[in-house]
């Protein structure tokens, strides 16, 4: 036998240096990491036949100092009073600062900043302390007309923190970042909203000594991203969480908000119902910061019975016996898991190897009962709730799975997948430094068209050479899923990446998926806007705009197509 290949490539290990270029692009964590596993870092060499001397030396690290000149297009007067309203300490016009909060998380921001390559920046970060300030800079900018982006956790995934026009980058997070009310009676929380995910979930969790109530709560969204995204930014984007299919996307969740336009405040009503018109909160959620600023949020919030959880794993034939039993789940009316996740043959057999379940005596088992790689399909689920409905829900699914042929593979799958889960995007940045790009697109899709729009979209990622093609659906409806697409290929031309990926984006569409499930349209998207809604739907949004906005300050330049 020959001696087991024991190499690994040098993965950066340590923070980015202050200051540097990667400690913007950087997902998440300074100091979080996941590398590839051995088995997963021998499919990607297999799959680009790749050696480990490909892996000797990395092709961009983006380690060096941001230091260029772009003084700020703002007049001092402006800069004074911007100073003035939230305090020097507040206030930046450093070249780091707003290159740092004029970036989101695409794979192309982060190609650029790995070549130190310079795109659309702001020109002047402020950081308001409270509501009443984001009033008076929203306020001022309206009358001068200087224009205002809005940053929250700094997620984004298609453009929608860059500063087409320049002006103002508000950032929320720093100091609008509190819960200010529990209501334990109408199972609500008001939040500001620049608050984190962990933030408000550990509030909620601690309620009873934080806020002396009886009972503990949670709530309930939790999007990959959820460590370093902020509830605004849910709301705004249409977000949803890995125990949607449970819990609601965040639009479900979302009773009330205040928002600050350029018109002046809006605050709607938290009633749980309520027969008055047409949802001005409706058209508000979704506006990824066209419209005003969101300052509060009044949420849904659900019991915490962390106890009652249950897990349960099986491994489908393949992937129609799989999308069927999800279907038949999510319309059989017993209730719904809260994660809830069928990933096809090629993000199965990734998955095994990711997850550690390969070679496992699991693995053993799915080959000798004849389910064989690249056919068979994983199911991940759990079920939340009281403790007799989590039961029912596993014993439903259970025997739903079964019935498609399914083999129940314990809870070991999901557990293992579980602490996780928030760690997968930190993959991006160890195989980016060898020229290796994993990007991700979703859409929603109906039961009647899954089929057509994964093969098509399948098709053409997989037309392109050495492509590994992941996919699979993670929140469900009685009506439809989602279907998200992740890829990984091997490319440092960023023309080439970005026509790939437009090609993509256009198989969705072409094929009869939405433009975006769950990560809200951005500037990435607008482009299709109009085609896709069409052009009176498209008119009403504008109109709407034109009024709140009427000096197009909220977002301008491309965001949802609206100018």
């Amino acid at each position: 036998m020959g001696k087991e290949n024991t190499f690994q490539p040098d993965w950066i290990e340590k923070p980015p240096e202050k200051g540097s270029y990667r400690s913007i692009f950087k997902f998440g964590d300074p100091n979080g990491f996941k590398h590839p596993n051995k088995r997963l870092f021998e499919e990607v060499k297999a799959t680009f036949n790749l050696t480990d001397q490909d892996f000797l030396k990395k092709e961009t690290e983006g380690e060096g100092q941001v230091n260029f000149s772009l003084p700020s297009n703002l007049e001092e007067k402006h800069i004074e009073y911007f100073t003035q309203v939230s305090g020097k300490e507040n206030v930046s016009i450093e070249e780091y600062d707003r290159l740092k909060y004029s970036t989101g998380q695409t794979v192309e921001e982060a190609m650029k900043l790995r070549r130190e390559v310079i795109g659309k920046i702001c020109d002047i970060v402020i950081h308001p302390r409270n509501k009443h300030e984001v009033q008076e800079v929203v306020s001022y900018c309206n009358k001068n007309q200087i224009p205002i982006y809005i940053y929250g956790g700094g997620s984004s995934v298609n453009f929608g923190l860059l500063p087409e026009k320049g002006g103002v980058t508000m950032v929320l997070s720093t100091h609008l970042n509190k819960v200010l009310e529990v209501n334990e009676l109408n199972q609500t929380a008001t939040v500001e909203a620049g608050i984190f995910g962990p933030a408000f979930e550990e509030a909620l969790n601690s309620a009873p000594e934080k806020f002396g109530v009886k009972k503990q709560f949670t709530c309930g969204h939790f999007p990959q991203s959820f460590e370093y995204s902020s509830v605004g930014g849910w709301v705004v984007t249409l977000g949803s969480g890995q125990q949607s299919s449970y819990y609601g996307d965040a639009i479900d969740m979302v009773l009330g908000i205040e928002v600050i336009t350029p018109k002046g405040t809006i605050k709607t009503y938290d009633f749980p119902a309520t027969a008055t018109g047409p949802k001005v909160l409706d058209i508000l959620k979704g506006s990824e910061g066209t419209l005003g600023v969101v300052v509060e949020v009044t949420w849904k919030i659900f019991r915490f019975m962390p106890g009652n959880r249950k897990y349960f794993g099986f491994i489908f034939p393949s992937w129609e016996a799989a999308v069927n039993a999800g279907r038949e789940i999510s319309q059989s009316e017993f209730g719904m898991p809260a994660v809830f996740r069928i990933s096809d043959p090629e993000e199965t057999h990734i998955g095994l190897k990711l997850y550690g379940i390969e070679g496992t005596i699991l693995d053993k088992l799915m080959t000798m009962r004849g389910f064989k790689p690249m056919e068979r399909c994983l199911f991940l689920g759990t079920a939340d709730g009281e403790k007799n409905f989590t039961k029912n829900i596993k014993k439903k699914v259970r025997k739903i799975c079964r019935r498609h042929g399914a083999i129940y593979l314990t809870v070991y799958p999901a557990k293992k997948w579980e602490p996780g889960r928030y760690r997968d995007p930190y993959l991006r940045e160890d195989l980016m430094d060898y020229g290796i790009l994993i990007d991700t697109l979703e859409t929603s899709v109906k039961w009647d068209t899954l089929h057509k729009v994964h093969t098509k979209v399948r098709e053409v990622i997989k037309s392109r050479s050495q492509t590994i093609c992941m996919i699979h659906a993670s929140h469900f409806y009685p009506q439809g899923t989602n279907l998200y697409f992740i890829f990984i290929i091997k490319e440092s031309n960023l023309e080439d990446y970005v026509a790939f990926h437009k090609k993509v984006i256009e198989a969705i569409v072409d094929a009869g998926g939405t433009l975006s499930h769950h990560h809200g349209v951005g500037k990435l998207f607008a482009p299709w806007m109009e085609a896709h809604l069409g052009k009176n739907q498209l008119d009403i949004l504008k109109a709407i705009k034109k009024y709140i906005d009427p000096n197009n300050i909220m977002n301008p330049g491309g965001q949802l197509g609206l100018d």
